[in-house]
């Protein structure tokens, strides 16, 4: 079976299939080392899926299939549909996005920069050198990190017990600054503190808000930060790799079920299939099946680089359980909007300038490329994030598109 694509090729099932089968064996034909589980990746354009397809299993050895319709813990593929809302209340005259963000939320006022430790291994603290707004937290330059890509932020974990983000509890975000407001990019949990914002202007929780504003309009029936029974029957549980290569499905580990925090950055779980549907919305410039999400020229300001002088570069595997060291398409120029990375130039894959892409800890990975009208997205569970196996597969799966 085949369907014309508007990149002007036609996509292969039987092809494509075979991508995802490769890459669940291992390009060298079942080597523990290099294959995945199970996946699950589908190519969209303008009016519906040009391919769906998976493979493997849900958890390593279970014999159960992974399925299209399968659960993902979604990390930080969740901070794009945060951004949404927090656009909306924009568009709404809701949210005055230079205003300082501790005019919605004060105790990020409160917070103060680390200038390092003490002798005695104590943090050194200062106040900041100017308010945070909204808008620096979209874009990743308000001062914030992550413990598994900061080296500071895991010796506050370690030595000063500051709780993980994937507590979901408000503690995990009460950090210090790392620098100053504006200063440099930073990336971490910006997004979590600008979904906060959202649920101090709405009064209401983000996974409601996005409830009644995203997933309604767009027909997001399997995306939630509390997962239904049926979506708990179909979840994917996260696996690690081990250091022989080898894949431990780590059962039960899971983001909680009920979180203190709807946590922006990271907190969602949901199908590929509901994705889809958010990146055909970015396609069409805010509208979806059942009505618009945002304004067209909301999309428009949205898709543009945000930074100033400044670009998206490695992010360092601090914690290597959790993370190796990452960069998207080196040597290639990287900025940030709202919220998504953008190569300023053709990144290798054939994705065109100006595109938008993001992804998800434990080896999720999407791209919208608002040119040709076409966007996929790659889904795995694997810790520690840019796992060989999982990243080739999906360049590879990427670079197809554009063969």
């Amino acid at each position: 079976m085949t369907v014309e694509g508007v990149v002007g090729k036609a996509f292969s099932k039987r092809y494509y299939d075979g991508l995802l089968e490769l890459a669940v064996r291992g390009p060298d034909g079942g080597i523990p080392s290099r294959g995945v589980p199970g996946v699950v990746a589908m190519v969209t354009d303008h009016d519906g899926n040009l391919y769906e397809g998976s493979a493997g299993e849900r958890a390593s050895g279970s014999g159960v299939p992974m399925t299209t319709d399968s659960v993902f813990a979604l990390f930080s593929t969740t901070k794009a549909i945060t951004g949404t809302v927090v656009l909306q209340c924009v568009e709404e005259g809701l949210l005055d996005f230079d205003a300082p963000a501790s005019k919605y939320i004060p105790e990020i006022g409160e917070l103060e920069v680390l200038e390092g430790f003490d002798a005695g291994g104590e943090p050194i603290l200062r106040k900041p050198k100017r308010d945070i707004p909204t808008r620096m937290l979209m874009l990743h330059t308000a001062g914030f990190g992550y413990d598994f890509f900061n080296e500071s932020y895991n010796r506050l974990s370690q030595e000063h017990g500051q709780p993980s983000v994937i507590t979901c509890s408000k503690a995990a975000l009460t950090t210090p600054l790392l620098f100053d407001p504006g200063e440099k990019w930073e990336y971490g949990t910006s997004v979590d503190w600008a979904g906060q914002v959202v649920e101090s202007i709405r009064g209401q929780r983000p996974g409601d808000v996005m409830s009644e504003r995203i997933f309604e309009p767009l027909g997001m029936a399997d995306t939630a930060f509390s997962m239904t029974p049926s979506m708990k029957e179909r979840l994917a549980p996260i696996h690690q790799r081990e250091s022989d290569g080898s894949l431990t499905p780590l059962i039960g580990f899971e983001l909680p079920a009920e979180p203190e925090v709807h946590m922006g950055g990271h907190g969602l779980h949901g199908t590929v299939g509901d994705y889809m549907k958010f990146i055909r919305m970015w396609l069409n410039d805010g509208v979806g099946m059942r009505g618009r999400v945002l304004a067209e020229d909301t999309v428009a300001r949205a898709v543009r680089n945000g930074l100033d002088g400044q670009h998206v570069g490695v992010l360092p595997g601090v914690i290597p359980t959790l993370s190796n060291d990452a960069e998207f398409f080196p040597g290639v120029p990287k900025g940030w909007a709202y919220s998504f990375m953008i190569n300023e130039e053709m990144a290798p894959t054939g994705r065109p300038a100006g595109s938008l892409a993001w992804a998800g800890l434990a080896n999720l990975y999407y791209w919208i490329d608002r040119e040709n009208g076409i966007g996929g997205f790659w889904a795995t569970q694997i810790l520690p994030f840019a796992d060989p196996g999982s990243i080739g597969g999906y360049l590879e799966f990427e670079s197809s598109v554009y063969r």
